[in-house]
């Protein structure tokens, strides 16, 4: 089982022609319909994203999903270069401050050669990302992508075993309280039984009371107050999603349906229950369906 819920971050380089380039992944995913994925990467990587897309889509079928890229390049011999025109440039513009600052009679302060190459453009950090081979680049990206996958599937894979632990746990709990239920319909039983009769009594009193329609009544009243195919379900769906907890490939819609299952069945009990501690129960086992109902929404 996979929490749709996940976290990742990876950091490589690669030495490419005279270029060094650094790069940061970072991946996180919270709970989705379906599976909608966004990239942020950096500006001339577009035919990145669709080797991207389809590496995640090979792997996960739920869930919001965002990818980051944080690229830098320099020089692999670490060598800063100078641009000479950029330089020149720089020079002559300097000169025209200082003319017309004296000519208006304010005193500069001569830059120092380490201001000059703090300006843009004068030093050369490195090659510019366009001017590397594309293939190369695409390549040593995506391969290293593998591993941000790997680091995020292992994230959602230890979330979804918490998740299985906890969901198990509530399965256990509707498991045990649909037990105390049928435990409870023998003396459920009799107390609706005095009750029908003392109702019967009534009537009969009355001298209002028909025989035949009255035995109709009473077999429809048994059949509509029976609990056995409620609690019977209940049992079928508690098997059903232990099942799904230890199976594998995406379970969570499967989860999902299965708790509105859960969900009708505790709602029939309490409208037939007619039992102040079988009312009780019902009530119960909604709570833990609703907080298990809660946590399914991060199954993948």
């Amino acid at each position: 089982m996979y929490s749709m819920t996940g976290y990742a971050s990876h950091a490589g380089t690669a030495a490419i022609e005279a270029a060094l380039l650094d790069w940061e992944w970072e991946m996180r995913a919270v709970n989705g319909r379906g599976l909608d994925i966004r990239f942020r990467l950096p500006e001339g990587l577009g035919a990145l994203e669709k080797l991207l897309r389809d590496k995640l889509a090979a792997h996960l079928s739920r869930g919001n999903v965002s990818v980051s890229l944080r690229l830098r390049i320099t020089r692999a011999d670490a060598a800063l270069g100078v641009d000479a025109q950029a330089l020149s440039d720089a020079l002559a513009a300097l000169k025209l401050v200082q003319s017309q600052a004296e000519a208006a009679g304010v005193e500069l302060r001569a830059p120092t050669a380490l201001d000059l190459l703090g300006w843009r453009g004068v030093v050369q950090h490195g090659p510019d990302l366009a001017a590397l081979p594309t293939d190369t680049v695409l390549t040593a990206l995506s391969t290293d992508f593998d591993r941000l996958l790997d680091a995020f599937a292992q994230a959602r894979a230890n979330e979804g075993a918490a998740l299985a632990v906890f969901l198990a746990a509530q399965l256990d709990q509707i498991a045990d309280l649909t037990a105390q239920a049928r435990a409870l319909l023998q003396d459920r039983s009799a107390e609706l039984r005095a009750h029908f009769q003392r109702a019967l009594a009534q009537v009969q009193d009355a001298g209002r009371a028909d025989p035949e329609r009255v035995a109709q009544e009473l077999a429809l009243m048994a059949v509509k107050t029976d609990l056995t195919e409620e609690l019977d379900r209940l049992e079928a769906h508690c098997a059903s999603g232990r099942a799904l907890l230890v199976g594998r490939g995406p379970v969570g819609r499967k989860l999902d349906f299965l708790t509105q299952e859960f969900n009708r069945e505790a709602n029939t009990l309490c409208s037939k229950a007619q039992h102040l501690d079988m009312t009780r129960i019902g009530l119960d086992l909604k709570t833990v369906i609703d907080q298990m109902r809660e946590q399914v929404q991060n199954v993948e």
